[in-house]
């Protein structure tokens, strides 16, 4: 199975444009996104072509292939225009490797959930890529698509049990195995 996972798109068209792009080149078999899908929050600045009715259309149209993930910034109403359902968290099995997936404002490299432990952590919220592992556990965080604090406008692909971290432009940022 090839998983992709982005993160933190706060109601960019534009980067999901982008993350459009890059689900038609790289074909995964699931697209999870980790939450803040389309409100930019109070802390953040208005992304480029901020449009979260736009985002929700595009979205809607790879439904059948996505995993979202309720961040902190979704809320109930998001739903109203959304033909996919957000989950609080989520565990994928890859290769006998259960990898959890979840926003990250709870649950992150800080705070380990008891069922991650021994497999991965897949987590956004703080908008940074991280790849590396911590108490046995392969610690992962594509940073933010479109509000990157770290510059790097990223998503990361996990297939057998290799996961990569890429920036938008496709220069590969961090590499580990889960």
């Amino acid at each position: 199975m090839k998983l992709i996972v982005f993160s933190d798109i706060h109601g960019s068209a534009y980067y999901t444009r982008k993350l459009l792009d890059i689900v038609a080149k790289e074909r995964p078999d699931l697209v999870a996104i980790l939450g803040d899908v389309y409100n930019h929050g109070p802390r953040n600045p208005l992304p480029v072509e901020y449009d979260p009715q736009k985002v929700a259309a595009m979205l809607n149209g790879i439904k059948d292939k996505l995993l979202v993930i309720k961040g902190n910034c979704d809320s109930e109403v998001d739903a109203m225009i959304s033909e996919f359902h957000f989950v609080d968290s989520a565990v994928v099995v890859e290769n006998g490797k259960r990898i959890y997936l979840t926003h990250g404002h709870v649950y992150n490299e800080d705070n380990l959930p008891a069922i991650a432990v021994g497999d991965a952590l897949v987590y956004g919220h703080f908008h940074t890529v991280i790849c590396r592992k911590k108490e046995g556990v392969t610690i992962l965080n594509p940073g933010s698509i479109s509000l990157p604090k770290d510059d790097n406008h990223a998503y990361l692909t996990i297939e057998n049990t290799r996961a990569k971290i890429v920036d938008i432009e496709g220069k590969t940022l961090a590499e580990c195995t889960l």
